[in-house]
């Protein structure tokens, strides 16, 4: 019998985007799924669109929060709310290949419960922007303090195994705050090569702003999962250079 996947996603303001996103979800060849997408509060038309979606399949969840809070928030009601076995998440602008979830569990049955996929990268209006993003065969975690290997868009986590963590609540990282408290409890997050999903790299978008970035990834080390000065300085010189080397080289 198949298990049940929980699938999370944020949603706010991505009705240009969100009808490609739930068109992948619903094509995967696998089929025993619950998605639990959680609006932020938007002010566009996604809620409309989300919203005929459910009534055409009932396994996707609606969940409207009271008041904007972010992503970790809503990304952690969905956590709370998830029934299924395995646990995976997917921003309201990406895309899964029909084989992500089907790919993934095969993977997963020989891991300790954590593993994750390489992806494609395009720009918002899906032409390739850069080469491949191939993940390595697997990460520890001081492998993950110091280049973020692990994409939200295809994280995929035994919950049965390891159980429900949730995500710290800071703007920027907190996926990879999940990542470090799972890798806590697993020595290894093992890599699949093939690429599976399609990240699309949007201007606007928060995690484009890198000289933002660098005060939020120091106040990460220091504050969230509280590294020393030396420790954080090491471990941010390597996500600078890392950084560098996965977007321009």
């Amino acid at each position: 019998m198949e298990q049940l996947v929980s699938i999370i996603t944020p949603n706010y303001n991505c009705d240009q985007f969100i009808e490609q996103t739930i068109k992948s979800v619903v094509n995967q060849t696998y089929k025993n799924w619950e998605w639990i997408i959680v609006d932020d509060c938007s002010t566009d038309n996604s809620v409309e669109i989300i919203q005929d979606h459910c009534k055409q399949d009932s396994r996707i969840k609606l969940i409207k929060s009271e008041s904007n809070s972010g992503p970790s928030k809503c990304r952690n009601k969905g956590i709370q709310l998830a029934t299924g076995r395995y646990l995976t998440f997917i921003d309201s602008d990406d895309i899964w290949l029909p084989d992500f979830l089907n790919t993934s569990i095969a993977f997963e049955a020989n891991s300790e419960g954590f593993v994750f996929a390489s992806y494609h990268r395009f720009d918002e209006h899906m032409n390739p922007k850069y080469k491949d993003f191939l993940v390595p065969e697997k990460v520890t975690y001081h492998d993950i303090l110091k280049t973020n290997s692990i994409s939200c868009l295809t994280a995929f986590i035994n919950i049965n195994k390891l159980g429900k963590l949730y995500m710290p609540d800071v703007l920027y990282r907190q996926d990879m705050g999940l990542w470090l408290q799972y890798l806590e409890k697993v020595e290894f997050a093992y890599g699949i090569q093939k690429p599976l999903a399609i990240y699309r790299i949007r201007k606007r978008s928060h995690s484009r702003n890198k000289f933002k970035l660098l005060k939020h990834q120091w106040s990460f080390y220091r504050q969230v999962i509280q590294l020393s000065v030396i420790k954080s300085a090491y471990y941010f010189i390597s996500w600078m250079f890392l950084g560098i080397r996965k977007y321009y080289m």
